[in-house]
């Protein structure tokens, strides 16, 4: 195990100034110190993780130095085009290293949705052509700073993309000296109730990846209407448009977050294309990516409800008290859409929250049928 404040010292030795990426559960040690200690030029949150591995390459462009663009490694499926189309020493050549969070590798217990991605993440990278080493618990500092400075010296002198691949339990605690807490009445679980309670026995949700989807689960009777989109982030709201268009008499409930909202934004504006006045898009938005650390996102200083409208979504409001989310739930169950609900949150969850019971393959056939009444 080692401390964040010694990995991110030996990447500097090492000449590795510059950050980019997407927060990880097994990372978020590490993510929060860079958060806390690069320069704000030096380290951006990026939207998705193929939007990070492009800001890289834009910084070695202009300074000529090795960048580092972290991720989990389901956010490989989002990196494979520019780092194939763009990084690849066939095209820009371009020096960088990826630290990826190995979620779901085998034998290690995880979550369902990450079992595949996990078992497949070093033939991927093998395919591609990527050079990695792997990062272990019981690496020692010598091994560690070894490990990076060999990887950064073939990167550099190659002219390639490399990775190390970081198992489960390899940095230390450290917790964030911001507080990216912003005052608002209730947390997500407490909205969620409300929505809930105010459903009709016919509506249709579909919750987003993270703790959205955990919150869901645990405080519903019977899980038949929910899909829980429990990997993809970002796509919970283009799979509630597909619904939604082939289920016209259904009010289907899109409940999603600030984070996976940025990683696909663009689905903003194809959902409101299509015009479905049965499509309910309801945003908790707690400006951080909670369920990998409580990274900040760039929401809390966007007019998202204006955004939507922008977009063409025909009705948006936002709302964070009680009795601001009572009313604006009862409006929105009423008007015809695409209708888009910011709810404002705090961020954080309780300790003892647990994780859904049933498998996904279980929830898609209890959904489906659930679908067909």
């Amino acid at each position: 195990m080692v401390h964040p404040r010694d990995f991110f010292d030996a990447l500097a030795e090492n000449g590795v100034h510059f950050f980019s990426g997407v927060p990880d559960s097994l990372l978020k040690n590490i993510c929060s110190y860079i958060t806390d200690h690069a320069a704000r030029r030096d380290h951006v949150i990026a939207a998705n993780e193929g939007n990070a591995l492009s800001i890289g390459i834009g910084y070695h462009l202009s300074t000529g130095k090795l960048p580092l663009v972290y991720l989990q490694n389901s956010g490989l499926g989002n990196i494979v085009n520019p780092l194939l189309s763009l990084a690849d020493p066939e095209v820009l050549s371009v020096p960088l290293l990826m630290m990826i969070g190995w979620r779901g590798e085998p034998r290690v217990k995880d979550e369902p949705q990450h079992s595949k991605q996990g078992r497949v993440t070093t033939t991927m990278l093998d395919a591609m052509g990527v050079p990695y080493k792997v990062l272990s618990p019981e690496d020692d500092h010598e091994k560690i700073v070894e490990l990076l400075s060999s990887l950064i010296e073939k990167a550099l002198e190659e002219n390639i993309p490399c990775a190390v691949l970081v198992r489960k339990g390899v940095f230390g605690a450290y917790k964030s000296e911001q507080n990216c807490q912003f005052i608002r009445p209730l947390f997500r679980e407490q909205a969620v109730r409300l929505i809930i309670d105010k459903l009709d026995s016919n509506d249709v949700v579909v919750s987003t990846t993270g703790l959205t989807s955990r919150e869901l689960f645990e405080n519903r009777d019977g899980h038949e209407k929910d899909l829980l989109v429990v990997g993809g982030m970002g796509h919970s709201g283009q799979i509630a448009l597909g619904i939604a268009l082939q289920k016209p008499d259904r009010k289907v409930y899109c409940l999603d977050g600030d984070g996976a909202l940025l990683m696909h934004a663009g689905g903003l504006a194809i959902t409101a294309s299509m015009g479905c006045p049965n499509y309910k898009h309801i945003v908790f938005n707690n400006s951080a990516h909670d369920s990998v650390g409580g990274q900040p996102t760039v929401c809390g200083s966007i007019d998202l409800p204006q955004l939507a409208r922008t977009f063409g979504y025909r009705w948006a409001k936002s709302a964070s008290s009680e009795a601001e989310i009572l009313t604006s739930i009862e409006e929105i169950s009423k008007v015809d859409g695409p209708a888009f609900l910011e709810i404002q949150v705090k961020i954080g969850s309780r300790a003892d929250l647990g994780r859904p019971t049933i498998a996904p393959v279980e929830n898609k056939h209890a959904f489906m049928h659930f679908l067909d009444d």
